[in-house]
């Protein structure tokens, strides 16, 4: 028998291999977002059932794939992790549990502070700004290093190149998504299969000047690295990127507890397909950073 659930666990891990290959390494996934997450959802589930069941390629080990030979490298200064997934209810409790835990109290429930923000449908890029001034674009890659694409990002007019505000960190990496909108897609789609594909492609072509003849575009919305930060909320740091000139997502708001959580993502589904670039989700982060 234990063979038998090893021999599906390992056609499921190879299945993943298979498709993070497509995903990371040639842009162009043949599954959707949703398909890809139950496959690690099935392959996370054995793992807990079976704890004799392990590989290097696991998602609860594996963070995205190896960047293309095509670029120089760099390391992250802070690693670049990849999202848990929750599908429903007792997902989001459960996740809230964990907190609690974590910190040691039961006085949060129903009263933890979450910053809720759309996950645009894009390609990670983490923008590495010293003394004010963009000094490296640097993509996701395995969440580990990844491909040095800064003269590529240099196209993309909502980068800001130079931030002159006084209290812009003199050493920060600034995360976010390179994308494209739907209209704009519309002129390219004989050339990609979809948004993200073009988005990828563009990112990772040779000749810059390539990637300036794309519509992308930019939107903010962490940090990794920050040498001397002030800031105490997600919230409050994403006001300062937009202080800063940086694009940020419209639809972020702040929901405090489970319940208000699943009513927000009710009313965000009724409205996703009217917007104009695509979405595969919400991210859920505790504001009180």
């Amino acid at each position: 028998m234990n063979k038998n659930i090893k021999q599906n666990y390992l056609k499921k891990i190879n299945e993943l291999k298979k498709h993070n290959k497509f995903y990371y390494e040639n842009s162009s996934p043949v599954i959707t977002d949703k398909e890809y997450d139950k496959l690690k959802k099935e392959i996370l589930d054995l793992e807990k059932k079976y704890n004799f069941l392990k590989s290097k390629w696991s998602p609860s080990s594996a963070i995205g794939y190896k960047p293309s030979k095509n670029f120089l490298k760099s390391r992250h200064r802070t690693k670049m992790l990849s999202l848990s997934n929750a599908f429903n209810e007792e997902d989001l409790i459960n996740f809230e549990k964990k907190i609690s835990n974590f910190l040691n109290t039961n006085s949060l429930k129903n009263n933890i502070e979450y910053s809720v923000e759309p996950k645009i449908d894009g390609i990670s890029a983490s923008l590495t700004y010293k003394n004010n001034s963009l000094a490296l674009g640097v993509s996701r890659g395995n969440g580990i290093e990844g491909e040095i694409i800064t003269e590529n990002l240099k196209t993309v007019n909502s980068i800001p190149k130079k931030i002159n505000n006084k209290d812009f960190p003199k050493d920060i990496d600034i995360r976010g998504e390179v994308y494209i909108e739907k209209k704009d897609f519309e002129k390219l789609k004989d050339r990609f299969a979809n948004p993200r594909n073009a988005a990828s492609g563009s990112l990772r072509q040779k000749d810059s000047n390539e990637t300036k003849k794309i519509p992308l575009k930019f939107i903010a919305y962490t940090y990794g690295f920050v040498k001397n930060s002030s800031f105490k909320k997600q919230s409050e740091f994403l006001n300062l990127l937009e202080n800063w000139g940086f694009e940020t997502n419209k639809l972020n708001c702040i929901v405090k507890g489970v319940e208000n959580l699943i009513k927000n993502h009710k009313e965000f589904e009724k409205k996703r397909h009217d917007l104009d670039f695509d979405v595969d989700g919400l991210v859920y982060k505790i504001n009180n950073i």
